[in-house]
């Protein structure tokens, strides 16, 4: 009886041991195969696209500058539209202040007001001197006419009085001619004085009118409908700091840019090309555009513009690199974009079918030779590959991968690695 007992005893206790070591090889099976925390990407198949990735600003394809007069001096803004408003044609966009020029103008007045006195005062005198150069010439004629009919006695009067006669009728020729050069000297001096009077009413004229229309300037209204953009102070703003728009009070220097109507049916993304990059774009390149401002959508694009000569960069350091201009057109513009937004273009500039892709940050170099770290269970292979092209964003591997594998993106720790011999 007791061996019986003894017996099932044991045979209770094996089985309890085996199932303790079932448990401990499923647990330790389990602790095996978790996977490291190292991130991972799959190896794809496809077309390889290299692609190229450059910063700009969005600009229209046309817009309209409206600007400060430039005949008036530096004027302070008093009203300014909105930023981003929109608005009709005809509305007021901006307004300086006036007081300069309204005090110009009621001196213009003045001076126009004196001036027409002064010709009304200059014709009077004229009409009264013409009136009396014309009493002196008749009385001149008068005397002549009488002079000569006392020559025609000469039988009834002495020798003596026909001599005086004589004299007489000559003293009045000389008169007569006096009397006619001194109306005719009486009327050029008139005329002139006239004239120059006339010059001066002229210029006032021509003064107050420039005063008045440039009042008139000193109201810009839109010429047409659109969405207002206010361009950058320059003087407000610092070397290293963010640029900073007009802004009513401040003052503004003659022909200095205000507002900016852009036609906004066409936008354009304007960047800067390394010249290391230049061949590798031509006209008619398809991009896709990324606006901070305007996040959550691809905007569709179109290279239209590479420039044909390079603009040294002197902000980049010395020696200066060389860039060229690029331009791309938006194909479906979108009513939030504005001018000035920092925009990104992505590029395709190759495309090769057929290869193993990976991302960049999955193929890694360790002496001098290309690896990848594919995971296996809890482990890494460290498996050496052979890169067929290799891209900004992407690399086509030709050996070494599988199509499905997961590569690590990051290097993993060493004794997670299990190297190749």
């Amino acid at each position: 009886m007791k061996n019986a007992v003894l017996r099932r005893w044991r045979a209770i206790a094996i089985v309890v041991f085996a199932a303790i070591l079932v448990a401990g090889g499923f647990a330790i099976a389990g602790r095996a195969a978790v996977a490291p925390d190292v991130p991972t990407t799959d190896v794809t198949a496809g077309d390889f696209v290299d692609y190229m990735q450059l910063r700009g600003s969005i600009r229209p394809a046309k817009s309209i500058i409206l600007s400060a007069p430039t005949q008036a001096g530096e004027l302070q803004i008093v009203k300014l539209a909105k930023n981003g408003s929109a608005v009709a044609s005809g509305d007021v966009l901006v307004e300086f202040d006036a007081t300069m020029l309204r005090q110009r103008m009621q001196e213009k007045q003045s001076e126009l007001k004196q001036a027409a006195a002064e010709i009304d005062q200059a014709k009077a005198q004229q009409k009264i001197t013409e009136e009396q150069d014309q009493s002196a010439v008749m009385k001149a004629k008068y005397d002549l006419e009488r002079a000569r009919l006392d020559l025609g006695k000469r039988d009834l009067v002495s020798k003596l009085e026909y001599e005086q006669a004589k004299l007489a009728v000559a003293d009045a020729e000389l008169k007569l001619h006096e009397s006619e050069e001194k109306a005719r000297s009486n009327r050029t001096a008139a005329e002139a004085d006239l004239a120059a009077k006339l010059r001066k009413r002229e210029k006032a004229q021509f003064d107050f009118d420039r005063a008045k229309r440039g009042i008139d300037a000193l109201i810009i209204k839109a010429p047409t409908g659109g969405t207002v953009n206010i361009m950058p102070n320059y003087r407000a703003s610092s070397m290293f700091g963010a640029e900073v728009e007009f802004r009513e009070g401040d003052r503004a220097w003659p022909g200095a840019n205000i507002v900016e109507l852009p036609d906004l049916s066409s936008i354009h993304l304007e960047a800067r090309l390394d010249e290391s990059d230049r061949g590798r774009l031509k006209v008619g390149q398809s991009a896709t555009v990324k606006i901070e401002a305007v996040p959550g959508r691809d905007f569709a694009a179109t290279v239209d513009l590479i420039s044909v000569l390079a603009k040294a960069d002197f902000t980049s350091g010395w020696p200066p690199l060389k860039n060229f201009d690029l331009g791309l057109v938006l194909k479906d513009p979108d009513p939030r974009i504005r001018p000035g937004m920092t925009a990104t273009a992505r590029i395709a500039t190759d495309r090769v079918p057929g290869f193993l892709l990976a991302p960049t940050e999955a193929v890694f170099q360790r002496d001098g030779r290309s690896v990848v770290y594919k995971l296996r269970g809890s482990m890494f292979d460290e498996t050496h590959n052979e890169v067929a092209r290799r891209g900004r964003e992407q690399v086509a591997i030709a050996a070494g991968v599988q199509s499905g594998y997961k590569l690590a993106t990051r290097r993993p720790e060493t004794d997670q690695i299990r190297r190749q011999p």
